[in-house]
């Protein structure tokens, strides 16, 4: 569980590479300080209180109480109440998962947000939407006690991210020129490896959900593998067929999409049912790909298509094949003759849906009255990596 955490952590920087990769090459390092912020801005806050308001006794279904604020109440040789490893220890490895849910909408709004702004935004996010969210589904809320499976993230984190997205980028508004010039990546061989490193990393993440070297762990290991690649598949066949030609950045968002949609289902369902979760996640992302276009919002690096998009598949594919014959302590899903499951785990969906765009809206609301969301114009065209950090990543030679 120590190495699975780890695994975890290193998630944060491998996706810091891959979105690196994706911007301009005057944001480089903008895109890549907002994930590391994460990590220490998150970290801070579940010392203080967020680990007990996401996993402290319930209260009316929503939220945690303070037994565990500044960590007390978590001695070294206290167990997790569903497993035999130390509290501290779940502690710890919840705590990467809280860490990189607000890093992963670092994508929508990249290039164009304060970074002011922006660290307002982790602090008030993860307190009144990722903790609240994380109680309701994992730490014995309402979502939990109706039946809702979520193995390792699929809703706390893929779609409660994504659709967060949505309103950040619905509020920010487009990039100076979307539309009219193209947003080309400025290095594609980063991207790869960040896609590599989230890849070796999502083992941990998956497998680590099963809190202990097991058969589950086992599960959700092959799992993940068996997604992840038949999405990259999925996704360049899609692109091939419709532009003509496979590109690396497309069997790269292939890669990640199939590792989100596998996440709420990776110990619940057996193998061949996850590699058909992984081939309809690269075509259905690979769609969710072009509604900015139709909608006119600007996702700057496809969090909603592939995070919220991915994210939802793959809830919804866990109350379809979910086996009892592959996890005793998980539940049938529709296509063994149990559609409840399906039902809760639409109930699920609408539930995080609703509550993460909502209260996103507001808070970025709020903190564009105080102190604005964007940089200016000027900056904006200059690059964040300049006019936010006095920075360049590149020394550019005149």
């Amino acid at each position: 569980m120590i190495i699975s955490s780890s695994l975890v952590m290193f998630m944060t920087p491998g996706l810091a590479i891959f979105y690196g990769g994706l911007v301009r090459h005057t944001n480089i390092l903008s895109i890549i300080m907002h994930n590391f912020v994460c990590m220490g801005i998150v970290a801070i806050i579940w010392l203080l209180f967020g680990y007990s308001f996401a996993f402290g006794p319930d209260i009316f279904g929503f939220v945690g109480n303070s037994k565990h604020i500044l960590l007390q109440n978590m001695a070294l040789n206290n167990s997790n109440v569903v497993s035999n490893i130390p509290s501290l220890l779940f502690c710890a490895f919840q705590l990467m998962f809280a860490i990189i849910t607000p890093a992963l909408i670092t994508g929508a709004i990249a290039e164009r947000m304060k970074f002011s702004a922006f660290f307002l935004f982790v602090i008030t996010w993860t307190i009144c939407v990722y903790l609240p969210v994380c109680h309701w589904v994992w730490g014995g809320g309402w979502l939990q006690k109706l039946g809702a499976l979520d193995f390792a993230g699929g809703t706390v984190i893929h779609i409660n991210a994504g659709i967060a997205s949505l309103a950040c980028v619905i509020v920010l508004g487009k990039r100076e020129g979307w539309g009219r010039i193209p947003f080309t990546p400025n290095n594609l061989p980063l991207t790869l490896l960040g896609a590599g490193i989230l890849w070796f990393g999502w083992f941990g993440f998956n497998a680590g959900s099963a809190l202990g070297a097991n058969a589950i762990a086992t599960l959700a290991f092959i799992n993940t593998h068996l997604a992840a690649g038949s999405a990259g598949i999925s996704w360049i066949c899609a692109e091939w067929l419709h532009r003509g030609k496979p590109t690396t950045l497309g069997i790269a968002s292939g890669i990640v999409a199939g590792l989100v949609a596998i996440t709420p289902a990776a110990g619940f369902i057996g193998p061949v049912s996850s590699m058909l979760v992984g081939l309809f996640a690269g075509a259905f992302c690979y769609g969710g790909i072009f509604l900015k276009g139709k909608f006119k919002y600007d996702d700057a690096l496809d969090v909603v298509g592939i995070h919220g998009i991915g994210g939802l598949w793959g809830a919804l594919a866990t109350g379809i094949f979910a086996s009892k014959a592959w996890n005793p302590s998980g539940a049938d899903g529709a296509f063994y003759g149990n559609i409840s499951l399906l039902l809760v785990q639409i109930i699920s969906i609408g539930a995080v849906i609703i509550y993460s765009f909502v209260i996103t809206f507001v808070l970025l609301l709020i903190i564009k009255h105080f102190i604005g969301l964007r940089v200016t114009k000027e900056d904006e065209l200059k690059g964040l990596d300049i006019t936010q950090h006095y920075e360049n990543a590149y020394k550019i030679e005149s």
